[in-house]
C-alpha cells in the first residue's frame, strides 16, 4: 500500500473530508506491508488468515531477525507508529525492538492476540524525507502484517491533566502541577536524590537539577526511638528557597517487630527481611495495636508536611514506593493491603490533616496494584538497567500509559540508575515528566552514569535544570 495524503476537517469532534480550507488540517498516513520490506532471517507466509496485502512476515525466532521499512515524512515532527500483528494463543505478550534511523532501540509491547490486530500506536520523531524503521525480533515469535505511520498534533497532552485529585490544593501546588503539565512531552525535568548529591553535580558539571529528592525515613517513630534526628525537611526548605522542586519518598521503618540482628539491622526496618510486621493483619484489624501504630506514624509525618505547607512548599509525594516488588513490608502481602494503606494515607493526610500541598505520586505500573484515579495525580516507575544502558525505558513507559488509558495522568521516572539519553527520549517520544537519579554509586561511580553522559544530559536542550525553572510560586 502506498502513502496516502489527505485533507480532513474537524467539526464538533467529527472528522469530515472535503471541508473548506479555513477549517481544514493536513493529515499524513503511510502504510507499508511487511512482505515488501527488507527481510533478514524471516519469511513471508499466507498460512494464517486475516492478513492484508499479499501476506505477512513470520519466523521472528533469532535475536537479529528483522524487517526494515523506508518511510518518507513530509516534514520533521512527531508521528504515530502503529503495527498490525498476530501472536499465537498461549505464547503470551511479546516485545519487538524498533530501531529508528540507526539509533539504539526502543521496545514495543505486542499483547497476545490469535487474530491480526493493530496495536496501540507509539509516538516517534521523524526527519523530513526518508526515514529507516527496523523491527528486530526482540522477544520474538510473532507475525507482522504492516506498519502505519500517521501525523499527530504536536502535543496531545490536555490541560485538564493539571486538575489535581485534591480539589482544595494550594495555589502553589496547582502552579507546580500546571508547569509539569505544560512541559510534559516537550522536555524532561532533571532530578537527583539528596541535596548533597545535587551539590556534587554542580561542582562536577556546573549544573543543578530541577528536582531534589528527600526522605521521611528518619522521622518514622521507630527511628526516633533509636535516637535518629533528621534534617530532611530543613534541607527541602533550603532547596525550595533556591527555586527548586521538592519530592519526598518514605522508607517507612516498621512501627514494631523489628528483627534488629546482623544483616537485618533496625534501620533497614523498611525491608521485608528486617521486620515481621504484618501489613495485612493491620489493615484487616483497625482496632489492633498494629493499625494504631500505623496511624501514629502517619500523624508524625503529617507534622513534617505541615511545616512544608506552612512555608508554601508543594511536594511531589511518593509514599509506599516499589510496593509490587515485595521487598518492602508494605508490599509483602500483595496488592490489596498496600492499596488500603495508600488510601488510608491519602484520606488521613488530605481530609483529617487538611494537607493541601501534596501532589500524589503512585509508584507502580501494574493494574493489580493501582489504588484508583481519584487518589493518584502522577504515575511513576523506578528504572535500574545495567551500567551505561541509556535507553528510554520504553516498555515501562508504555505500560504506564496503558495503566491510566492515557487519561489525565502524567508519568514520571521517579528513580533511576542510568539516566535515559535525552536524544532518544525525544526521538522516540517517551515523555517521562522527570527523572530522579539515585544517590551514591548510581550517580558517582563513573560507570552507571559516566561523566560524559552526565554532562550531555545536563546540557541537553531537552532537559530542564534548576537555572531554567520559572518562578513556580506564581506560574500560570
Amino acid at each position: 500500500m502506498k502513502k496516502v495524503l489527505g485533507v480532513v476537517c474537524i467539526i464538533c469532534g467529527l472528522l469530515i473530508s472535503g471541508c473548506s480550507k479555513e477549517k481544514s488540517v493536513q493529515k499524513y498516513e503511510q502504510v507499508e506491508q511487511a512482505e515488501n520490506g527488507i527481510l533478514k532471517g524471516v519469511k513471508v507466509s499466507k498460512k494464517e488468515l486475516g492478513y492484508s496485502g499479499e501476506g505477512y512476515v513470520t519466523n521472528f525466532n533469532d535475536p537479529q531477525d528483522s524487517v526494515t521499512f523506508k518511510v518518507k515524512a513530509p516534514s520533521k515532527g512527531t508521528y504515530t507508529l502503529k503495527v498490525r500483528y498476530r501472536v499465537s494463543s498461549g505464547f503470551g505478550d511479546k516485545h519487538t525492538k524498533i530501531i529508528l534511523n540507526g539509533e539504539p532501540s526502543r521496545e514495543m509491547i505486542l499483547p497476545e492476540s490469535n487474530k491480526f490486530r493493530e496495536a496501540t500506536g507509539i509516538k516517534i520523531m521523524l526527519n523530513k524525507g526518508e526515514n529507516i524503521i527496523q523491527f528486530v525480533s526482540g522477544w520474538g515469535y510473532y507475525d507482522l502484517d504492516y506498519i502505519k505511520v500517521q501525523s499527530v498534533s504536536s502535543n496531545n497532552i490536555h490541560h485538564e491533566k493539571a486538575t489535581l485529585v485534591n480539589s482544595k490544593a494550594t495555589k502553589e501546588t496547582k502552579s507546580l502541577m500546571r508547569y509539569l503539565v505544560d512541559q510534559y512531552g516537550k522536555s524532561i525535568l532533571s532530578g537527583q536524590q539528596d541535596l548533597t548529591e545535587a551539590e556534587w553535580l554542580n561542582k562536577t558539571i556546573g549544573k543543578k537539577p530541577a528536582i531534589v529528592g528527600f526522605d521521611f525515613r528518619d522521622y518514622s517513630n521507630s527511628a526516633v526511638k533509636h535516637g535518629r534526628k533528621s534534617q530532611q525537611v530543613k534541607q527541602a526548605m533550603q532547596w525550595n528557597k533556591e527555586g527548586g522542586i521538592v519530592t519526598f519518598s518514605w522508607h517507612w521503618i516498621a512501627p514494631k517487630n523489628l528483627i534488629n540482628q546482623t544483616g537485618t539491622e533496625w534501620d533497614t526496618g523498611y525491608l521485608k527481611k528486617s521486620t515481621t510486621f504484618d501489613i495485612q493483619y493491620a489493615m484487616d484489624h483497625p482496632k489492633s495495636e498494629e493499625y494504631k501504630l500505623l496511624l501514629k506514624d502517619i500523624d508524625t509525618i503529617a507534622i513534617q508536611l505541615k511545616r512544608l505547607q506552612k512555608a508554601n512548599i508543594p511536594v511531589l509525594f511518593r509514599p509506599l514506593h516499589e510496593a509490587e516488588g515485595g521487598w518492602f513490608w508494605w508490599g509483602a502481602k500483595g496488592p490489596e493491603p498496600a492499596k488500603k494503606l495508600y488510601i488510608l494515607l491519602y484520606d488521613r493526610l488530605t481530609n483529617h490533616y487538611k494537607l493541601n500541598n501534596l501532589i500524589w505520586v503512585w509508584n507502580s505500573v501494574s493494574p493489580e496494584w493501582y489504588p484508583g484515579d481519584k487518589y493518584v495525580d502522577i504515575i511513576s516507575y523506578d528504572s535500574y538497567p545495567g551500567a551505561g544502558d541509556y535507553r528510554p525505558a520504553s516498555i515501562a513507559y508504555d505500560q504506564s500509559v496503558s495503566l491510566v488509558n492515557n487519561k489525565r495522568k502524567l508519568i514520571a521516572l521517579s528513580e533511576n540508575g542510568p539516566i535515559p539519553d535525552p536524544d532518544l527520549l525525544e526521538k522516540y517520544q517517551i515523555s517521562w515528566s522527570w527523572f530522579l537519579t539515585w544517590r551514591g554509586h548510581f550517580l558517582k561511580d563513573g560507570k552507571l552514569n559516566d561523566i560524559d553522559h552526565l554532562t550531555k544530559v545536563y546540557n541537553s536542550p531537552y532537559v530542564i535544570t534548576l537555572d531554567e525553572l520559572p518562578n513556580l510560586k506564581s506560574y500560570k
